[in-house]
């Protein structure tokens, strides 16, 4: 069976003028092709849509059927066509995007999520928390569109760009005798006891904290191992320890907390956005870059 869309808009066009001329008009082109396109789908479907005299043209009962579903599939068609137009723009679809637990207090990445969801309304944007280790993979294997992460060592497959570059902070007890002070050299917390992240954890932050404390050749006691900055928190909210931690989880607001700048340079921690370097960005994708992006120069 060879039917086309035009042979259904033809149809459909005569089915509601009931005049082979008027259609001929609606349509822009001339009469008798368009007589011809109606004998050629009645032979193709192997039915009689019409019943013709000089003066009249009725829709038979296979007719009026046939304009049911001629409408229903033109209606879907008119549906898919601008559900892909707007796929393809970027004003529906999904974006699939991994998030370390710090993510979420970072006020340009927070941001952007927002300004994105008021603007395209109709994508669906599923987050994933996962930690830096965790996203590389789906990344890779196109699970995921973009990776929101702490800095680490990336493969060839994966690019990123820098949104944010943050302080890190000394987090102790509001009892601790260092508590009053309004910044601290890191060597004051050699001899404290740490609470830190779980070495299996796979969160960039164990790597690169570490990294920093052993730059000024410190060996932290770590007296508490945990997999979460939040659980860190609430440890050292308790006076189990003395933690460093980014400054952007301030925002969680444990009042039994205190933070304290450090006064060396290199105390920083930089917040990457990932994606594959080998897949073309889809409009949703190049949409949410550029808001975060933006943000982050702002």
């Amino acid at each position: 069976m060879n039917v086309e869309l035009r042979h259904l808009r033809y149809f459909i066009a005569v089915a509601e003028e009931l005049h082979f001329g008027r259609a001929a008009q609606r349509l822009n082109i001339s009469q008798p092709p368009l007589s011809q396109q109606i004998q050629h789908l009645e032979q193709e479907i192997n039915a009689q849509l019409f019943t013709r005299t000089n003066r009249s043209v009725q829709l038979t009962p296979a007719g009026r059927l046939f304009l049911q579903d001629a409408r229903a599939i033109m209606l879907h068609v008119e549906q898919a066509t601008g559900r892909a137009a707007r796929v393809h723009s970027g004003q529906e679809g999904e974006l699939r995007i991994g998030f370390t637990s710090s993510a979420p207090f970072t006020g340009l990445v927070s941001d952007a999520l927002y300004q994105f969801r008021q603007r395209w309304p109709e994508v669906h944007i599923q987050m994933q928390e996962n930690n830096t280790r965790q996203q590389l993979a789906p990344l890779h294997e196109a699970r995921l569109d973009l990776g929101v992460m702490r800095n680490t060592p990336l493969p060839n497959d994966l690019q990123h760009r820098v949104l944010l570059r943050e302080p890190l902070c000394a987090v102790v007890h509001w009892a601790h005798p260092l508590a009053d002070a309004e910044s601290i050299s890191i060597q004051l917390l050699a001899n404290e006891p740490f609470v830190f992240f779980d070495p299996q954890g796979g969160t960039a932050l164990y790597g690169e904290i570490l990294a920093l404390l052993h730059r000024y050749q410190i060996q932290p006691f770590i007296t508490q191992e945990v997999g979460e900055a939040m659980t860190i928190l609430g440890l050292v909210a308790t006076g189990l320890g003395v933690s460093i931690l980014p400054a952007s989880f301030r925002r969680a607001r444990l009042a039994d907390v205190v933070w304290i700048p450090l006064q060396e340079s290199d105390a920083i921690s930089e917040v990457w956005l990932v994606w594959s370097a080998t897949r073309e960005p889809t409009a949703q994708m190049a949409n949410m870059m550029t808001l975060m992006l933006k943000n982050a120069e702002n």
